[in-house]
C-alpha cells in the first residue's frame, strides 16, 4: 500500500471535477507539460503544471458548481495552508492560462 504524504496515511483516489480534463487539454494545446495528480489525495493539488522552466500546483474547482460545492475540503485547507511551495485555485482553462503567463491578466 502506498503511503501519503504524513506519515503512513494510505494515499486514495478522488473525484475530479467535470472541467478538470478541459483544462488539461487546454495547458497541453499551449505546449504546457501537465499531469493529473488527484489520485494523491489527502489535499494535493490536482493538477502539476510545468511551463517555461516553472512549476505550478493547481487545486481545479468547478465554476458550474454551488459555492458550497467549491470550497475547500478541510484536507485541502490544510495542505494550502502548510505547503511551502505555490499552488492556487482555478476554475477555467482561463484561469489556469492567466496563473502560467500564457495569456495577459
Amino acid at each position: 500500500m502506498s503511503e501519503g504524504l504524513r506519515g503512513g496515511e494510505p494515499l486514495s483516489a478522488k473525484r475530479v471535477d467535470d472541467n478538470h480534463g478541459m483544462i488539461v487539454d487546454g495547458l497541453r494545446a499551449v505546449g504546457a507539460s501537465v499531469r493529473s495528480t488527484a489520485m494523491v489525495g489527502q489535499g494535493f493539488g490536482d493538477l502539476a503544471v510545468g511551463w517555461r522552466g516553472v512549476n505550478y500546483l493547481f487545486e481545479v474547482k468547478n465554476p458550474n458548481q454551488p459555492p458550497s460545492k467549491r470550497k475547500l475540503t478541510s484536507a485541502e485547507e490544510v495542505f494550502h495552508r502548510e505547503w511551502k511551495g505555490q499552488v492556487c485555485i482555478i476554475e477555467t482553462l482561463e484561469d489556469a492560462l492567466r496563473t502560467i503567463g500564457a495569456i495577459n491578466r
